[in-house]
């Protein structure tokens, strides 16, 4: 059952909505886009609206399925996690596009939503806030991540803190040029 569920996050994970759905209604690769990303942020630059809250949605959709199926297939608490992050690995190192995907914002966020919806609630208005103060997508996602373990500690949700930590660490990694940009003063705003 454990490495059906593995699977399963996995291959979840990495369908590309932001590549399928830019190249069915836009006829684009979004990869030629922008940052070359396939996440919603991205799409977003494309200047269609309409594809990239899909792709936010189904990006974030993918990864809150991954982990209610496992809900659903076990009572193993520690493979809740176990299987948001490979659903999260999905996304960002997908096969279907020679394992170069999105930065893995949105399916973070959606596992969160299903491994607890007040923390979902948190980092939500967090990322909002600060997208809406700084107009920098990235800036948002990071603070938002990065204060996210602080608010599991605070319900003493200690195995949630860990898989935020370790969420954390990924986004990090996924968005280290955003990071080079952030320090030097050169991050794009939208």
């Amino acid at each position: 059952m454990t490495i059906f569920l593995f699977v399963m996050a996995y291959l979840l994970g990495s369908i590309p909505f932001g590549f399928l759905l830019m190249k069915k209604f836009a006829k684009v690769d979004v990869r030629t886009l922008g940052s070359g990303n396939i996440g919603a942020t991205n799409v977003l630059r494309s200047g269609n609206k309409g594809i990239a809250a899909l792709t936010l949605f189904l990006d974030g959709f993918k990864g809150t399925l991954a982990v209610l199926m496992a809900y659903i297939l076990t009572e193993d608490e520690s493979l809740y996690y176990l299987v948001g992050c490979i659903a999260v690995i999905g996304h960002v190192f997908p096969v279907w596009l020679k394992f170069k995907g999105g930065k893995g914002v949105a399916t973070v966020l959606g596992t969160l939503l299903a491994l607890h919806p007040l923390v979902f609630v948190g980092v939500s208005l967090t990322w909002y806030t600060v997208a809406k103060l700084f107009r920098i997508s990235s800036a948002a996602a990071l603070t938002a991540f990065a204060l996210a373990p602080f608010m599991a500690l605070a319900l003493h949700r200690f195995d949630l803190a860990k898989y935020l930590g370790a969420t954390f660490l990924l986004l990090c990694f996924t968005h280290r040029e955003n990071i080079k940009r952030l320090l030097n003063g050169k991050e794009g705003k939208f």
